[in-house]
């Protein structure tokens, strides 16, 4: 099971950071976590994912340099903090897990989802 926490309202340039707590299952050694947002009337789409060491990452162009996905797996708890913040970043943010040792980019690979964190940025 998978919990996300962390969203809000914030004004543009703000920051937020979003957690994703794990639980029921070793997340932490055994799966790739990643993070992916929808806005309303568009589809979902990855934003950033790491793999089950820390050692790899991914970023969405469109995030690349403002944000940063990391994960203590000693919580098994994945974050993702986002700097500079624009409107378009609003979005609800959704953790998931895949249970794969790369980082995938595409929904149908992640097996496990969380219930998803409103972020909103006002401008």
């Amino acid at each position: 099971q998978l919990q996300a926490s962390g969203g809000g309202l914030v004004q543009a340039m703000g920051s937020l950071r979003l957690s994703c707590a794990a639980s029921g299952r070793t997340f932490s050694r055994f799966y790739a976590m990643g993070w992916f947002r929808q806005a309303p009337g568009k589809e979902r789409e990855f934003v950033a994912g790491i793999n089950y060491s820390g050692g790899s990452t991914n970023y969405a162009d469109s995030v690349k340099g403002r944000f940063t996905i990391s994960r203590d797996n000693a919580k098994n708890t994945v974050y993702l903090q986002m700097n500079n913040l624009k409107p378009e970043d609003t979005a609800v943010y959704y953790c998931a897990a895949a249970n794969i040792a790369v980082v995938p980019t595409r929904v149908l690979d992640y097996h496990y989802w969380g219930q998803g964190t409103q972020v909103t940025v006002s401008s």
